[in-house]
């Protein structure tokens, strides 16, 4: 029979230094190597960074001074923040649009909080676009008016953004509707024009707009190029968006499909009070993707003539007074702004996964 006596036996061999520190942190001695390494060049481009940024800035003076020193030219933002973020528009009106884009931001604000979620917030958004129209149009109320060939900058690319993608999106899942329908004729046109649009570039559809549209109009007859840029936009984003409404619907068990038709349910109200809500829940990632990436190829609109956020900055560097002092400040500026709006939408993306309880971490 075994002996029972404990204390014959050995105590476990206590961890070693890496065992307890190291592994928890680097993992095997190779992963430790490379993480170090990576820390190494980290630590190399943020001090690089910072004295070009902070140390070595030329704070004051003039595009002489930038071309001397060494360092990022302040100057040169200061002298064309206003350009580069209002382009064309006339200086003295500038409030017009920062008032516009403040309202935007505010009603932004507003939807994104959970507790505000309710159809009053259809009316806040119909006060918002036609106060913010106003504003940026002119014409009545006293505001002089302003065509649609000044609006530049990144008001205009917020625009072309939010209008697209709010028009988009519903077109988008009727199309997404139509391609997963029964009827052979309705499902066909649907896989025609959502293929044909995502086969093409959004810069030929652009120039098909652009171009090739008024070819068609009544002769005297003319579309605002705004007008043209922005459809085009619409119909690319929801072809786009089509797509992935499409996927979350085939996520869909067939089972939900077959409890909406035992209530009684016509297709309509099916699809609106039952597949429709967790379908666009699973496809949250996407679409916000989709978004992202429309507010990024906004820059494309400048091959017809219009000059969006991306576009003044280029013409900010233009300046005789300017041109060679400032590039890598007038393209980090640039940068930064698409950085913030974009990391913004993907992280209330992940806060609405996490809320709604569609993500997996």
């Amino acid at each position: 029979m075994p002996s029972t006596d404990t204390a014959a036996i050995a105590p476990p061999p206590k961890p070693g230094y890496w065992q307890r520190l190291g592994k928890p942190l680097f993992g095997t001695p190779v992963n430790a190597i490379i993480s170090l390494a990576c820390l190494w060049l980290f630590w190399l481009a943020a001090k690089g960074a910072w004295g070009w940024m902070v140390t070595r800035a030329v704070v004051e003076g003039t595009s002489a001074d930038c071309r001397a020193g060494s360092g990022a030219c302040l100057p040169f933002l200061a002298a064309k923040a206003r350009f580069m973020i209002f382009g064309v528009y006339p200086y003295e009106e500038h409030w017009r649009p920062a008032l516009a884009m403040a309202l935007f931001f505010v009603a932004v604000g507003i939807s994104m909080a959970p507790r505000f979620w309710g159809r009053w917030l259809l009316a806040l958004w119909a006060f918002v676009v036609v106060a913010g129209m106003v504003l940026i149009a002119g014409g009545v109320f006293g505001l002089r008016p302003v065509a649609t060939t000044l609006w530049s900058g990144l008001p205009l690319s917020f625009i072309l953004t939010a209008v697209g993608l709010a028009l988009g999106f519903p077109l988008g899942v009727v199309l997404a509707l139509a391609r997963a329908s029964k009827l052979p004729a309705i499902r066909v046109i649907a896989i025609f024009f959502i293929e044909v649009i995502r086969g093409v570039p959004l810069i030929s559809i652009l120039f098909m707009a652009s171009v090739m549209l008024p070819l068609f109009m009544p002769t005297g007859m003319t579309v605002d190029k705004l007008l043209r840029a922005q459809i085009a936009i619409i119909i690319f984003a929801a072809a786009y968006i089509a797509e992935a409404v499409r996927g979350g619907l085939q996520a869909i068990p067939r089972g939900q499909y077959e409890a909406a038709g035992s209530l009684g349910l016509h297709y309509w109200q099916a699809m609106r009070l039952i597949v429709l809500p967790p379908a666009l829940r699973i496809v949250i990632p996407p679409l916000v993707n989709i978004s992202i990436g429309f507010f990024q190829d906004t820059t494309l609109v400048t091959i017809i003539g219009l000059l969006d956020f991306l576009s003044t900055i280029r013409t900010a560097m233009l300046d005789p007074q300017w041109v060679g002092a400032a590039v890598l400040e007038a393209y980090l500026f640039a940068a930064t702004v698409y950085l913030v709006f974009s990391y913004g939408m993907g992280a209330y993306s992940r806060y609405l996964e996490r809320r709604l309880r569609t993500g997996h971490d």
